[in-house]
């Protein structure tokens, strides 16, 4: 769940405790080309503040005006559409003909919102399943489903926490790295023991942890939300952390060093308990082939590579960092040199 969903719900029981009649709008399907995707939220207040998105504007503009004239949900969800016709999609801002449908929820104290955040923030996975008819709410444990199904009668929605990036290292790479990874909304957690490093650190809005690697693996609990990057070339703190985090099952786990280096860790790593499996899911050299030479662009490599695995697109060995070939001692300087930038 990205941070300005989880902005949505908390305004909500904001402005819910603050004696506000609040309203949940959710995208729940879409026609053509439509602004939002589905799973979009905003929370309206009945003097109009709002909070999300769910179009580029002109739908927003008719909820706000909507709520403060009193035609909005009191008792039970609603189901209202946008941009039927070309001539309304055009109104609201809908390109290509696009149509939205959206359910109205009103926010109570039965809505279950606070638990579902308190949910989230412990790193879980939940269902949230919501009766069209009377307007109570059904909770379960999560799992990986579409994020929203609706059939007219219910709504169920599948929320899960922020996806976790867990850096090992607090050097000039990883500066970079936490800056992006920031920027593409996750919690970004960088570790490093040794105080010449940890000591210098001073990227905003990222969690410092002064732990030994494998200790802060274990005590993360990590999930299939969470990746985990090895930055400080050190064996001794890089391969503590990949012992734990090859048996987490984090969806990204990766490795700074040559093809060299890399190969020498998995013949490390294959001395511990870790199956032949669980090693070969390690990205390493770490991110994608982009002819990288500085930091920042070794920085954009990687997250190019994660991102790609988190939305399900294979990374093909043409486009790894690393392929199946042997190097050449030329390349593997090369590459050596590359991974210390």
């Amino acid at each position: 769940m990205d941070s300005v969903d989880l902005e949505v719900l908390k305004s909500a029981v904001q402005w819910t405790r603050a004696g506000f009649f609040v309203t949940l709008g959710t995208v729940v399907r879409t026609w053509g080309s439509a602004p939002r995707p589905v799973g979009s939220m905003l929370a309206i207040r009945e003097d109009g503040h709002l909070v999300g998105s769910v179009s580029g504007g002109c739908v927003e503009d008719d909820l706000v005006a909507r709520i403060r004239a009193g035609d909005w949900p009191q008792d039970r969800p609603q189901v209202t559409r946008y941009g039927v016709t070309a001539e309304e999609a055009h109104r609201f801002g809908l390109p290509c003909g696009g149509t939205l449908q959206l359910v109205l929820e009103p926010v109570r104290d039965t809505s279950r919102i606070e638990e579902l955040l308190d949910t989230i923030g412990k790193f879980r996975l939940v269902v949230r399943e919501l009766d069209m008819k009377t307007g109570a709410v059904r909770m379960a444990p999560g799992h990986h489903t579409p994020s929203v199904e609706f059939d007219g009668e219910r709504l169920i929605t599948s929320h899960g926490p922020r996806h976790r990036l867990i850096v090992i290292g607090a050097g000039q790479l990883s500066k970079y790295v936490a800056s992006m990874a920031s920027a593409l909304d996750y919690h970004v957690i960088v570790c490093d023991p040794r105080s010449e490093y940890a000591d210098e650190w001073q990227v905003p809005g990222t969690e410092l942890s002064r732990e030994m690697p494998d200790d802060l693996i274990v005590r993360l609990q990590l999930d299939s939300h969470s990746a985990v990057l090895t930055l400080t070339h050190d064996p001794k703190l890089d391969d503590m952390a990949l012992l734990e985090a090859l048996k987490s099952p984090a969806f990204y786990i990766g490795a700074i060093g040559s093809r060299v280096n890399n190969a020498r860790r998995r013949e490390r790593l294959s001395l511990f308990d870790l199956s032949t499996t669980e090693i070969e899911r390690l990205h390493g050299p770490v991110g994608m082939h982009l002819g990288a030479r500085t930091p920042a662009e070794i920085a954009v490599a990687i997250l190019a590579e994660m991102t790609a695995i988190k939305n399900g697109i294979a990374v093909t060995q043409t486009f790894a960092m690393h392929t199946g070939e042997r190097a050449s001692p030329e390349q593997a300087a090369a590459d050596e040199c590359r991974s210390a930038a």
